[in-house]
């Protein structure tokens, strides 16, 4: 028995030495990935919370931790409301990583911990004007259709889909129903994940409307200026082909996530990408070449106040988006690729923006012809992709397989990787937003909604 106790002691005094030790290494030398996901659930967390009005807890739980990588179960966060910090650690002490919230501009990661570089960006805070009783697009009334065929296809789980957070659907101009799922509701700002590219590459069309910018335009960046980088042209980003490395693994440590959450200037290090193919010539979808494309309209647009609040005068104001938040990072570079906040409503006004060839009350804001250059198929997609970031392919459809069953051809898509949909229809004169947080793994098509909407509005 003495021996037995004496072995048990020493295992006991070597698995607390291990633990001592890991925990050593953990503080010392925390590995990226887990860098990764504390800046993930800081960001989540913040953003949720700062613009949302949502509840921490419930957004790490649901947000974060439901859909994601086991680890991430693993996070704590700590939100200070007064100061707008949110910190993240695994096993509320390893790997910290924070975000900061900011007058204007939603809430940015500071993985460098440079807080006071983080905030001296800042927008005043837009008034809080009274909601309209005007119809939608004009104020927020909405008088759906009385089709009862049109509330069967909306209350259908099967077509809404898993986690469902809003549906809109906009016919000639007014919308014509919406739902809403279990703790969010019309005045609810959802994230659009990569919808926010095609909003980012309407701001640059404003840009290139008022002549500061042409998407012929080369030589983008300095560091290019000495290699063969310097013959990529802004519609190459646009399109997807520029030819530039970038891994879009969410899965791992890989260029999109360390980007994202581990780098303060998300477009220097995107632009310091090497060349890997020729220009031009393939598709190779890429978040960071959208985070160059909101730097490259923000230099053009000169002063840096101003560009940070140029996306609320020229687009999200005259559309009436009063919900619409588009964050920065660390640097004060707008990210253009991933992290638009805004209303369901307000994603259907943009949706119909597009839809009316970028006009609005009779106003024209991107310039004649720019709209139907975004859904031009991009030669090296295969079809799949238009020359201005967005989809002309539903999610999950069989790459050059065409348009799903029952989708109208005219049809083109933004889409955000968790469930985030909105369909432009010209050809019935039609907007589907689709909004959730719906991982791929779930296999959800909004084709399906889609179709049977196209279908009972014949």
């Amino acid at each position: 028995m003495r021996t037995l106790a004496k072995i048990l002691k020493w295992f006991v005094g070597l698995l607390a030495l291990a633990v001592v030790v890991a925990a050593a290494w953990l503080a010392a030398f925390p590995p990226d990935l887990l860098r990764v996901g504390a800046g993930y659930a800081a960001k989540i967390v913040c953003s949720n919370v700062f613009i949302a009005g949502r509840d921490p807890q419930s957004v790490l739980a649901i947000d974060v931790q439901a859909p994601g990588n086991p680890l991430l179960k693993f996070y704590h966060v700590d939100v200070d409301r007064k100061a707008g910090l949110v910190k993240a650690a695994f096993l509320g002490a390893f790997a910290a990583n924070e975000a900061v919230a900011r007058p204007g501009l939603g809430c940015s990661l500071v993985p460098d911990g440079n807080v006071a570089a983080v905030k001296r960006f800042a927008l005043p805070e837009p008034a809080q004007a009274k909601v309209s009783a005007d119809l939608w697009p004009e104020g927020e009334r909405v008088q759906p259709s009385q089709d009862p065929a049109i509330s069967k296809l909306l209350d259908d789980p099967h077509l809404a889909g898993p986690g469902i957070r809003a549906i809109v659907v906009v016919k000639d101009g007014r919308i014509m129903g919406e739902r809403y799922g279990k703790g969010f509701a019309a005045d609810t700002p959802l994230i659009g994940w990569s919808m926010t590219k095609t909003v980012n590459v309407a701001i640059l069309g404003t840009v290139v409307g008022a002549g500061k910018l042409s998407i012929g335009q080369k030589d983008l960046f300095p560091e290019w200026s000495g290699d063969e980088r310097r013959n990529i042209s802004i519609a190459d980003l646009m399109a997807m082909e520029s030819g530039l490395a970038f891994n879009e693994d969410y899965g791992t440590v890989s260029d999109v996530t360390r980007m994202l959450y581990l780098e303060p200037d998300m477009a220097r290090f995107a632009a310091s990408k090497p060349l890997v193919a020729p220009i031009g010539k393939k598709f190779s979808y890429s978040t960071g070449t959208s985070i160059m494309l909101a730097r490259l309209w923000q230099n053009a647009v000169g002063d840096e106040a101003a560009s940070l609040a140029y996306p609320r005068q020229v687009l999200f104001d005259p559309l009436g988006m009063k919900s619409a938040v588009m964050e920065a990072d660390e640097s004060g570079t707008l990210a253009g690729a991933s992290y638009l906040y805004a209303t369901a409503h307000d994603w259907a006004r943009f949706g119909q923006f597009l839809l009316q060839d970028g006009v609005w009350n009779g106003r024209r804001i991107l310039p004649e012809g720019f709209v139907a250059m975004m859904y031009a198929p991009a030669a090296a997609s295969g079809g799949v992709y238009g020359k201005g970031e967005v989809w002309l392919e539903g999610p999950g459809d069989k790459k050059g397989g065409g348009v799903a069953a029952g989708v109208p051809e005219s049809t083109y898509w933004l889409q955000g990787h968790d469930g985030q949909t909105v369909a432009i229809v010209p050809s019935k004169r039609m907007v589907v937003v689709r909004m959730g947080l719906t991982p791929s793994w779930l296999h959800y098509r909004p084709q399906k909604l889609v179709a049977a909407l196209a279908k009972a509005t014949e």
